[in-house]
């Protein structure tokens, strides 16, 4: 699995670099600044970006912007996305499209190397990898009594959660210690109550969740 990475902060990249090797991956280019990483996604045609937001040379978004403008060209293209804060505008812009696998992690999670390392392989394996904070925001934008999120019990709050961290009917039941039938019906509640049709394809309804939640704004 080839994976372009940007980050500007050298031990952070270098470390990063050593992380993913050590687990199988090919660092088809590590780089550190946005020129450098819209070459890469241009010329390399990796199986997977891992792109900090922030990069040279004005450190504002030229991270996010390239990759962009990369999955504008090849729809599609999985893209992982490190930031240092949850920044609502930049997951919105992330799953605009809904193509695709997505991912927005902080960067305090890269140091669970297991976690970063399993959310750089769902990612591009077409899946989504997103922060349990981010998710927390984008579902606190949609809280008012007028909005449909509001139909929502606190379960059925907490599972939608979990789903959009990507994590299967199977994955959610063990960690709320229920069964996995349980969960079916908390998902079909979800989905009447936000209007949306019922997928066996669990990473296009969580993009699809997202999408709706972020709707609007």
């Amino acid at each position: 699995m080839r994976v372009v990475l940007a980050e500007d902060l050298f031990l952070l990249r270098d470390g990063l670099v050593r992380l993913l090797k050590a687990h199988g991956f090919e660092i088809a280019a590590a780089v550190e600044s946005g020129p450098e990483l819209a070459v890469a996604l241009a010329e390399l045609d990796p199986d997977v970006a891992v792109v900090d937001v922030r990069l040279p040379p004005t450190h504002t978004d030229e991270g996010l912007q390239c990759a962009l403008d990369a999955r504008r060209k090849r729809p599609g293209l999985p893209v992982l996305v490190l930031s240092q804060h949850v920044e609502q505008l930049y997951a919105r812009e992330l799953l605009a499209d809904g193509s695709g696998g997505v991912g927005y992690l902080l960067k305090d999670r890269v140091f669970d190397a297991e976690q970063f390392v399993d959310a750089v392989r769902r990612v591009a394996a077409g899946g989504t990898a997103m922060d349990p904070q981010v998710i927390q925001q984008l579902l606190a934008r949609r809280s008012g009594d007028d909005r449909p999120l509001a139909r929502l019990t606190p379960r059925e709050r907490e599972v939608l959660e979990l789903m959009a961290q990507g994590r299967s009917n199977a994955a959610i039941a063990g960690k709320l210690v229920v069964t996995e039938r349980a969960i079916a019906k908390h998902t079909a509640n979800i989905f009447a109550k936000l209007g949306l049709e019922v997928s066996d394809d669990d990473n296009r309804r969580v993009l699809a969740v997202l999408a709706y939640l972020d709707h609007g704004r």
